[in-house]
C-alpha cells in the first residue's frame, strides 16, 4: 500500500524495502530510561511503557495498544426509512415504514453474502473462492436500527483462528450500543426543520452559522457526539473481524470523516444516504471506500430526505468540502455533500 512503490515490480519493491530496513537498523538507537517517557511497540504484540503520565499521554498509549497491522473492513449503514423520515421529522424513536422493512430484508442478504463472506480470486483459474468468515453486528439502542437488523441471520458456526484455536462463533450476535444513538435534538426532537425555524428562529440561525459546535437546547452538538464515539473508534481499530454498524446519519458522518481524514468542520455535511451501505477499508496510508446501494430512490415513492432550502449548509463550507474530496480523487458518482438532516 505504500505510495513509495506505486507501479513498481513487487519483487523489486520488496528488495528495496529490505535494504531500507537494513539501513535503518544500522543507525537505530534504542530508547533508555534516561530518554524520559516512551512507549515501545514490538510487532503489535508486546508493549513497553515507561514513565508515561498525564491524561493525554495515557490516552495516546491506550489508542496505540488498540491498533493492529491486519487488514480490516467495516460497513456503515443507516437504519431503513423510519416513520419520522417520511414526515421530515428529526430524532424520536419511530419504527420503520414498508420501504424501511424492505431495506432491512435486503441488508440481511448483503450481510450474509458480503459482510460474512471472504472472497478471493484463484490466480490460476480466475474463479472466485468464497469462504464464510466471522462477522460482528453493532446497532444503536433505538428501535429503527434494531428493526433494520432484525432479518440478519445469527447462526452458530465453528471457526479456526490464525493461532489454530477452534471456537464456536455466534454470527452477527447483535450488540446494541448507546454510544451509537443519534445526536439528540433536545427541545427540537420530533420537529421538522420548518417547524424549528418558525418556533425557534434564533436557534435555527445559530445552527446554520456553526453546525459543528451548535448544541440544541437540552440536546447535543456534533462535538458532544464526537466525545462519546471515542470508545467506538477504539473498538473498530482493535477488532479483526468485519463489523456491520447499523446506526444514524450524524453518527456515520463523524465515523466516516475520521477514517477518511476529513477536517471535522466538514463532517456535518458528509453524504450518508438512506438505503446505502458504505464499505470502508482503512490501511496505513489512507482508507478505501465503496458504496453499495441496496434500494434505489426510484423504488420509493417518497424518502422524506428532501430538505427545505433554508436548511442547506452554507455554500462556502459545502464548496470547501467538495474541493477537498476532489483533491483526494475519490471516484464518486455523486457529490459527497448533501443537505443536512441532522
Amino acid at each position: 500500500n505504500t505510495p513509495d512503490y506505486k507501479d513498481v515490480d513487487p519483487d523489486k519493491a520488496f528488495e528495496d524495502f529490505q535494504k531500507r530496513r537494513n539501513m535503518y537498523s544500522n543507525v537505530y538507537e534504542t530508547l533508555d530510561k534516561v530518554d524520559g517517557p516512551y512507549m515501545k511497540v514490538i510487532n503489535s504484540e508486546t508493549f513497553i511503557v515507561h514513565s508515561v503520565r498525564g491524561f493525554l499521554p495515557q490516552k495516546v498509549v491506550h489508542f496505540v495498544m488498540n491498533l493492529h497491522l491486519l487488514p480490516r473492513v467495516f460497513y456503515l449503514s443507516r437504519h431503513g426509512q423510519s416513520e419520522y423520515n417520511l414526515l421530515g421529522k428529526i430524532g424520536g424513536d419511530a419504527g420503520l415504514t414498508e420501504a424501511g422493512l424492505e431495506y432491512a430484508r435486503r441488508l440481511a442478504v448483503f450481510a450474509k453474502e458480503v459482510v460474512a463472506m471472504d472472497v478471493k480470486i484463484d490466480e490460476k483459474t480466475g474463479e472466485e473462492i468464497r469462504t464464510p468468515r466471522p462477522a460482528r453486528l453493532w446497532t444503536s439502542t433505538l428501535k429503527r436500527t434494531k428493526e433494520t437488523a432484525q432479518f440478519i441471520e445469527r447462526e452458530k458456526t465453528a471457526f479456526t483462528w490464525d493461532n489454530g484455536e477452534e471456537v464456536e462463533w455466534q454470527q452477527f450476535e447483535g450488540r446494541a450500543r448507546r454510544n451509537l444513538d443519534e445526536l439528540y435534538a433536545g427541545i427540537c426532537d420530533g420537529l421538522t426543520y420548518k417547524e424549528i425555524e418558525e418556533r425557534y428562529p434564533e436557534e435555527f440561525k445559530r445552527r446554520q452559522e456553526d453546525k459543528l459546535t451548535y448544541r440544541y437546547p437540552r440536546g447535543e452538538s456534533y462535538m458532544d457526539v464526537t466525545l462519546r464515539l471515542e470508545t467506538i473508534v477504539h473498538d473498530i481499530e482493535r477488532t479483526r473481524e468485519p463489523i456491520l454498524i447499523v446506526a444514524h446519519q450524524g453518527i456515520h458522518r463523524l465515523l466516516y470523516a475520521y477514517f477518511m481524514g476529513l477536517p471535522r468542520d466538514q463532517a456535518p455535511y458528509v453524504s450518508i444516504p438512506l438505503n446505502t451501505v458504505i464499505e470502508l477499508r482503512p490501511h496505513a496510508y489512507g482508507c478505501e471506500q465503496k458504496r453499495h446501494v441496496l434500494l434505489s430512490k426510484e423504488e420509493m415513492l417518497k424518502d422524506g430526505q428532501d430538505e427545505p432550502i433554508t436548511s442547506m449548509p452554507m455554500k462556502e463550507l459545502a464548496d470547501s468540502a467538495n474541493n477537498r474530496v476532489e483533491k483526494k480523487k475519490h471516484a464518486y458518482s455523486f457529490d459527497i455533500m448533501n443537505p443536512p438532516s441532522f
